[in-house]
């Protein structure tokens, strides 16, 4: 995915704003080294949800669709606790 690109529209970056997130955060998130946490279908759309963790040590939820070859992030947030210690843990290689 390093090569990905994003759709961003005011709709999703206000979205994510009202978590506190930017979109270069969410990016930095998904295009670091993230834990996929999920997928689901919504309303026919498929999701992904990834832990990941920004440049300056941030860690996200973030949730995913794909537009064609774009990346669209649907929203990002701070995940609860559990999910940061599953994050952390993993990235430690401890599980």
């Amino acid at each position: 995915m390093n090569d990905a690109l994003f759709d961003w529209d005011l709709g999703n970056i206000a979205h994510i704003g009202e978590h506190d997130v930017e979109p270069g955060e969410a990016e930095e998130a998904i295009l670091g080294e993230p834990l996929d946490v999920g997928y689901d279908v919504v309303n026919g759309e498929e999701r992904w949800s990834f832990l990941g963790e920004t440049e300056k040590g941030r860690i996200l939820r973030v949730v995913i669709t794909m537009r064609g070859e774009l990346i669209r992030v649907l929203t990002a947030f701070e995940p609860s606790k559990f999910h940061k210690n599953l994050y952390l843990e993993r990235k430690a290689g401890l599980r």
